[in-house]
Parts: C-alpha cells; structure tokens; sequence
C-alpha cells in the first residue's frame, strides 16, 4: 500500500473517530463538547459539511449569524444539492441581513425539497423584506395550507414557541393581501357596472376568504369551492328557466346516432373519475351487480379544454353544443360529455364546487331501473327530456339495469345570477385558480 492511501486511511479513521464521539455527546446532552469535538474534526477536514452545520448552528444560536453564514456557505459548496444546508444558509442569511442571498438559497432549497414549510415560511419573510408583497403572499400562503395539512400551525398549541409570532404575522399577512388580491380583480367590474350590481358578489368572495360565514338556506346543500349567497336553493330546476333547452332536446336523435358510432366504434371512452387509484373510485363508485362498476365518459370539454378529436368525431353535437349558453371560465368550464354508466354501477353520493353553475342531463338511452337523486328527490330519466339541478346538493345516480346508461352532460349558469355577477365570478374563478396554481394548491373543479 503506498503512503498516501496509508495516510487517507488514517485520516478517515480519526475523522470517524471524532464524527462518532461527537455524535456520542449529543446523545448525552452535552452540546459544548460536541461542538469543541467537531471543530477538531474541522480543523483536519474543513470542508466536512455535517460538522459545518453544527458549529455554524452554534455560532448562529450565539446571535453571530455572519459566522454561521461564512460556514454555511463553505458546506454548500461541499454539497450543493442538500436541501438542509441551503435552508439552514438561507435562514442565517435572513438574520444577517442579505435578504437576497436568504431568497435565492431559499428557493434553491425548495426546488429540492417543496415540502419544507418552515423553508416556504422564512422565505415569505425575506420576500416581504424586499418589498415583493405578492412573492411573500404566494410563499406564506403555501408555507401555511402545507404546515395544516399536517396539522401544524392550526393554534398556538400546534405552532413551536418560536415560530408563533412569525406564523400569526404570516397569517395576518395573508388575510390582508388576498383579499385585496381578490378585490382588485373586481375593480373593473365595478367600475363598469356599479358597486350595487356586485353586493352578492362581494358577500361571495367574503365567505370564500374566511371573512364571514355563509348562512346556507337548505342544510342538504354544501358547495366544496364557491357558495355564491343570495340565490334561490333548490334541488332542480323548471325546465322554463333555460330556452335553449328546447333545441337541444329537438337534437336529440341528431346527438344518439354520433354517441352510437362512438359507442360502436374503437374504444374512445376514459374514465370519468380520471384516477388510478382504488380507494378514490371505491369512495364514490360501487356495483350493484356480479361485474365491475364503471363510468366512464366521451368529452367534449373538461374543464374548459376543447377536446378537438371528439368535435371531428361528431360534428354536429359540437356545433350544438358551441351554440348553447354554456358557463365558460378558463380552466374550469364548460363541462360537456356523454357519461356512460356500465350495468350494475352505482354513482354513490357526492357534491359539487359551486352553485353558480348548474348541472343539465338531455338522457339520450335510459334503460328501466335507472334514475338519479338530488338531495333526496329521485328523477327517472326520460329520454330526449332535459332535467337540470344543483350538484351543491348531495346527489347520486344508479343504473341497476343490464344494459348501459348514457346522458349528455352540460353546465350553464344558474339563472339567477345577473350579467354583472356572471362576469365577475368568471374573473373571481380564474383568479383563484391562477393564484393557487403559484401556491401549488389545486382549485376544486367539476
């Protein structure tokens, strides 16, 4: 053995050495002698990045961020893509004062490890530091719907003594700056049709904030996204409330013989549910019978994406469908498909996100022993009769026949709401979506 790989055998050993018999002290408690332990075991090897955190976390302790800071960096650069070192730099440089070193480590760091809460939280302070108000929301935000979701942070009992004073700032911070977020994408709408077209308006985005509390006519109805108040809450709809119906309905042996060359043709069909998962299709679909449930669906639009195949493939519903008044919200509406419900499927009880769109069936073949319920009240299709109701009232569907089931589903404003408060919640929606897409949050759809 030559004598420099004798010599890096030593060195290995006695670095092992002094890592173990550090280690060993803070097992015991003893986190002075760790510390004088691993800045021997710097003093041979400078660059061993476990020790440089340590020390570097003692100095910090110590109120010498500087310090903490200059080891840090050395311990990046010993390994760059270690998410602790970087959140552990970019905290120490918050302290320091180099807010834009804090945010560029920060986000590196987050770029690795996205769940880091704590991480996402000192980050909204450096933003907010540098006066970017909208970075520091986006990151206090995401900082505290990820801390809950683990069910940290939800009371001072659940927030570490600590971070209780930072957490509560980041809350307040958020209340203040999302709803004036939310407020000023109205401001064009009241500018143009008047603050007194948009009082419900206004009262919606409040219960969506936390603001207030929404006072729900019906106790069958609960919207899982928007609750829009004011409105009358009701399971189903007159067919008077929505003209466009009678054409539709005159179409419908039009729309039967393109769903039947779609039904007859390759497999075009996809799951309605749109997952892989067991347990997600187990919650909300069950057979009746001795085969597999299924649903499964032909779109036309899913949420708001036009599905261009399926227009060539049946031209003449599209053109119906493009024609018809349907809610039209970027990346969320319309919604439009045949749903094929397989015999013996049963669609268990479920709500929808808001009550500012309304769900229309036109029932294009309906078998016996198929019908569907909303908040208690069965409807047996019929087929070339539109039926339209609230999907904020819990509602399920069943085909206990033997043959297969399909409606052609689509969405359309719930009448009650006017011009201005259609326009409004277009815009709302689009802004909630977008701003919790920067979050990295989903936006209920369906």
């Amino acid at each position: 053995m030559r004598s420099d790989e004798v010599s890096n055998e030593v060195r290995e050993r006695e670095l092992a050495a002094l890592r173990s018999a550090a280690v060993e002290a803070l097992q015991q408690g003893d986190v002075v002698r760790a510390e004088q332990i691993y800045s021997r075991l710097l003093s041979v090897a400078p660059e061993h990045a476990e020790a440089l955190q340590f020390v570097a976390a003692r100095h910090f302790e110590r109120g010498d961020p500087m310090r903490a800071v200059a080891m840090l960096l050395m311990a990046s650069q010993a390994r760059p893509d270690d998410p602790t070192i970087l959140h552990q730099l970019g905290a120490a440089q918050s302290a320091a004062g180099d807010w834009r070193g804090s945010v560029d480590n920060l986000k590196k760091c987050l770029s690795l490890a996205p769940h880091l809460f704590l991480a996402r939280l000192r980050l909204g302070m450096a933003l907010e530091q540098l006066d970017d108000r909208h970075g520091a929301l986006v990151a206090y935000f995401s900082a505290v719907n990820l801390a809950q979701a683990s069910k940290r942070w939800m009371s001072d009992d659940s927030t570490p003594p600590g971070l209780r004073q930072l957490v509560r700032h980041a809350i307040g911070f958020i209340d203040k700056e999302r709803s004036g977020l939310f407020h000023a994408v109205l401001e064009p709408l009241r500018q143009r049709y008047g603050w007194s077209e948009l009082k419900r308006v206004e009262e919606c985005l409040a219960i969506y904030l936390g603001e207030q509390s929404p006072s729900l006519p019906d106790p069958r109805q609960a919207p899982k996204f928007l609750y829009f108040p004011g409105v009358p809450s009701q399971p189903y709809y007159a067919r008077e409330r929505f003209p466009w119906q009678v054409e539709l309905e005159a179409h419908t042996a039009m729309i039967r013989e393109e769903l039947r060359a779609v039904l007859s043709g390759p497999k075009q069909l996809e799951s309605f549910l749109l997952t892989d998962s067991p347990q997600d299709s187990a919650d909300l679909l069950r057979s009746s019978g001795p085969g597999n449930a299924a649903w499964d669906a032909y779109f036309f639009y899913r949420h708001g994406e036009r599905y261009g195949a399926h227009a060539e493939t049946c031209p003449r519903t599209m053109a119906l469908l493009d024609a018809l008044p349907l809610v039209r919200v970027r990346e969320h509406s319309p919604e439009a498909l045949f749903s094929v419900l397989r015999p013996g499927s049963h669609i268990l009880p479920h709500r929808g996100v808001t009550n500012t769109r309304l769900v229309t069936h036109l029932p294009l073949i309906v078998p016996t022993d198929c019908a569907l319920r909303v908040g208690g009240d069965i409807h047996e299709w019929k087929e070339g009769r539109c039926v339209t109701f609230d999907d904020t009232f819990e509602h399920e569907a069943w085909n206990h026949s033997g043959e297969t089931r399909v409606v052609l589903i689509v969405d359309a404003w719930n009448p009650d709401l006017s011009e201005a408060e259609r326009a409004a919640v277009t815009d709302l929606v689009a802004a909630i979506g977008d701003f919790n897409r920067e979050c990295e949050l989903p936006t209920p759809k369906g």
